[in-house]
């Protein structure tokens, strides 16, 4: 997402070579802020606030005579599109027993997957949802519903045949308070487009059950046209709280930055992919850096705790240990780092990382295809070869070469390379055992004491070594 707008903005902030920010050179900048912004497909009340806001500041008493300019004004511009964004995280509000969440939206925006995704991100928080299928128009939608909740443990409580959705909300109210449950999400109906007879129905659900939160989900890839939904919504509902969806699948991301300022509503979750584990938390301070090139590694840090099997992880890091690190689980490492989401996704959150959208593109579309690659490669061998990598001599190679349809070059280059990234992480669990004994001393390593220079010296022969 924002890939489009991260690019450019970069590229801006990067070419302005002056010595310090004044009106004449700020307006050039400011300008191609402005292009920028447009071509991402944010609202033009909104650039022009964005743009007046920086310009105001860049020519302020609080710009630091002799600090580079390019850092001045990504300081500027990142203040700027934190306020933009909403400021800071806004949680949902899960004070009542049970809480009621209504999730609004026309049809085809991810209403019912929303559902879904939210269920299965408070069931991790330690809550208990339940989702209720209130959309009794949509012939698939309460199928669909049932399918997800199966899927991902949740009941979904429906009262079949019936239309009247109030029934059903304060039917599964009475059944939440009976069974437990402290969360319902109500899955509303939507329509193609804003209707009286839809309207009228959500006021009434609204008006009659109070729901703590109302939550609309917004196709981030309709663009301008998010804008206009969101205000309607608004102005009969009062929202509390916007889900974008599909920000993985936008490179432009107007709609995002457009949005909260027209609405005045915080987002407060947003979709990154089609996994049902994949709704976060909308943090602006990190978004706005990662919009400006600067990452997010704390977002990539949660993902991972939240991905990695700790447990799993352990067992690998002392096979690493005792060199027993087998293609079993070279590919349980694998599929852990699939989870953790694409590679672009993840360079994209790696800061310093100053890479064009069309490089990250082709590191992203190569890696996946050696991934695949190295995947068939390991599926053509027996159990016993994938344990024990030492069994593969020549006659098995020419083997899982013809079972997997490589060159006999390719399995030897893929082989030499399992051996050398085995060899690296052997030599880096080796390093961690000379620190960790050489730190038994202190709480800090220190480098210049006798025995960090002597796990120094010992690093850096292991490192020649492997180098």
């Amino acid at each position: 997402m924002f890939e489009s707008l991260s690019e450019k903005l970069q590229d801006i902030i990067r070419s302005t070579g002056a010595k310090e920010l004044t009106p004449e050179n700020m307006q050039d900048a400011l300008r191609e802020i402005r292009r920028a912004l447009l071509e991402a497909d944010v609202n033009l009340r909104v650039v022009k606030a964005f743009i007046s806001a920086i310009k105001d500041k860049a020519e302020g008493e609080n710009i630091i005579q002799g600090v580079n300019p390019s850092q001045q004004l990504i300081k500027i511009v990142n203040d700027e599109l934190v306020e933009l964004l909403g400021k800071e995280l806004k949680p949902l509000d899960l004070s009542q027993n049970p809480s009621l969440i209504m999730m609004l939206g026309l049809q085809g925006a991810g209403k019912t997957t929303s559902s879904a995704k939210l269920a299965v991100k408070l069931k991790k928080e330690g809550k208990n949802p339940l989702l209720v299928a209130c959309d009794v128009y949509r012939p698939a939608a309460i199928n669909q519903l049932q399918t997800l909740g199966q899927e991902i443990g949740v009941e979904v409580f429906t009262v079949p045949e019936s239309k009247d959705v109030q029934s059903i909300v304060r039917n599964a109210i009475d059944y939440a308070k009976s069974n437990n449950y402290n969360v319902l999400i109500l899955d509303t109906a939507g329509r193609l487009q804003i209707d009286v007879d839809m309207m009228a129905e959500l006021l009434l659900i609204d008006r009659i059950f109070s729901p703590q939160e109302k939550l609309l989900v917004i196709d981030a890839m309709t663009g301008q046209e998010a804008v206009n939904v969101a205000e309607n919504f608004d102005a009969q509902l009062r929202l509390t709280g916007l889900v974008l969806t599909k920000l993985d699948g936008d490179s432009r991301g107007g709609s995002a930055l457009s949005v909260v300022y027209c609405t005045g509503k915080p987002i407060k979750l947003t979709g990154t992919g089609e996994k049902l584990n994949a709704l976060e938390d909308f943090y602006p301070e990190r978004m706005a850096t990662r919009i400006l090139g600067m990452g997010d590694i704390v977002s990539l840090v949660e993902r991972a705790q939240e991905v990695f099997d700790e447990k799993q992880a352990l067992e690998l890091e002392e096979k690493m240990s005792k060199d027993n690190f087998s293609f079993n689980d070279f590919l349980k490492m694998q599929k852990q780092m699939k989870m953790l989401g694409s590679m672009g996704n993840i360079l994209g959150m790696i800061p310093g990382l100053n890479i064009g959208r069309d490089t990250k593109d082709m590191i992203t579309h190569e890696s996946e295809k050696q991934f695949k690659r190295f995947e068939v490669f390991i599926q053509s061998m027996t159990p016993a070869e994938r344990n024990n990598p030492d069994l593969i001599d020549t006659s098995r190679k020419k083997r899982i070469a013809r079972g997997c349809g490589m060159d006999l070059s390719e399995v030897n280059q893929f082989i030499k390379q399992f051996e050398q990234m085995r060899a690296m992480m052997r030599g880096m669990s080796g390093l961690k055992g000379m620190f960790s004994h050489a730190n038994q001393s202190g709480d800090n390593f220190n480098p210049h004491s006798k025995q960090g220079k002597h796990a120094m010296k010992k690093a850096m022969k292991m490192m020649r070594k492997f180098k």
